[in-house]
């Protein structure tokens, strides 16, 4: 399978696929090309005959800090920007359906996807990994349901998702507080599976385990996973379709370009619920 990404590097080996997520944001924060080329990458993986396992995993220190803040303002401040009527509402609409796509095309990847989750895992970092298979991750991993710090209601899979991973009670502390969560309180809640020493040791640990699915006949493989996520995947994009259409009709506030300006001015938000 041949590259020919800017946000993405894939490589495959004795049926493993290497999926890197090359954002160039701080701390591999996700910009526009991401989120077009992520369906492409995951939908061709799951054609591939050859692939039987895929690994994902950030470049650099993080696994992801989410959505790229400031590659993507120019393209969402227009559409929640002041008289915010119906035309820019129903842009901001397609606009969230279509960043949907991404964490889509990873769950519904026939095949198995594990997700190697290192330094910071944020945001739409987390709503890509709930869209994973499975979820390994470095001691020195942090991660959070980041969205309500910045005036947001999380809208691309993560509250669609978690809860069947979490459970209702852990999945709503998370996403009310938009706390930290360490690596070792992600292995007590079940957000991952195990936790390894350094990045260098998840890889090689999740390595190992894709190794040991591939070795499985692949189609049964695929019919597990079918079977797993029978129904699943029609209530998360009904879902899904609701929060875009909240986050259309409600996104635009106070509160939400008080969050960009503090974002952009490094200093902490003042909210007024308005």
């Amino acid at each position: 399978m041949t590259n020919g990404y800017s946000a993405f590097e894939v490589k495959v080996e004795g049926h493993v696929a290497e999926v890197t997520m090359l954002g160039p944001g701080k701390g591999n924060a996700l910009g526009p090309e991401f989120w077009r080329e992520c369906p492409e990458v995951f939908e061709r993986l799951s054609k591939d005959d050859d692939v039987r396992a895929v690994l994902l995993y950030g470049k650099g220190e993080s696994f992801t800090y989410g959505l790229d803040l400031k590659a993507m303002m120019p393209v969402l401040m227009p559409l929640v920007a002041p008289p915010n009527l119906a035309k820019q509402r129903t842009a901001f609409l397609d606009l969230v359906i279509d960043l949907q796509r991404a964490a889509d095309a990873i769950e519904a990847c026939r095949k198995p996807v594990i997700a190697c989750l290192h330094g910071q895992c944020i945001g739409g970092g987390i709503d890509i990994a709930a869209a994973c298979d499975i979820r390994l991750a470095s001691a020195d991993a942090k991660l959070s349901v980041r969205e309500v710090r910045v005036a947001m209601v999380a809208d691309l899979g993560s509250l669609q998702r978690l809860p069947r991973i979490l459970g209702q009670g852990i999945t709503r502390e998370l996403a009310y507080t938009g706390k930290d969560v360490s690596a070792a309180r992600a292995k007590e809640i079940q957000l991952v599976n195990e936790v390894f020493a350094d990045k260098e040791a998840l890889l090689e640990g999740a390595r190992a385990m894709a190794r040991d699915i591939a070795k499985n006949p692949p189609l049964v493989v695929q019919g597990i996973k079918e079977v797993l996520d029978f129904g699943e995947r029609s209530r998360v994009r009904d879902k899904e379709r609701f929060v875009a259409v909240w986050n259309s009709a409600f996104l635009a506030s106070s509160d939400l370009a008080e969050a960009m300006a503090a974002f952009m001015e490094r200093r902490e938000p003042v909210f007024k619920g308005e």
